[in-house]
């Protein structure tokens, strides 16, 4: 499953003209961000249904992946600078 993945990247990335590291950047950018908004949703969802634990929770998570999106960001911006 590996070797398809980066296969499929490697062709990715040759007709972009875009370097494995940056496409991985910016790959990683876009999931953290979007599991960032679908954790957002979650936990509206549990405090809608009054369950704070499980708002929290999703809170945190959503939380880490900010942090995960914000660092990729910066990553990125220093290696197209």
């Amino acid at each position: 499953m590996r070797s398809q993945i980066m296969a499929q990247q490697t062709q990715q990335n040759s007709d972009t003209g875009i370097s494995n590291e940056n496409y991985n950047l910016v790959s990683v950018l876009y999931h953290a961000l979007e599991s960032a908004a679908t954790y957002e949703l979650y936990a509206e969802d549990a405090r809608e249904t009054d369950d704070e634990e499980l708002a929290k929770f999703f809170e945190e998570v959503k939380s880490q992946n900010s942090k995960v999106a914000e660092r990729a960001q910066r990553l990125l911006a220093k290696r197209l600078s």
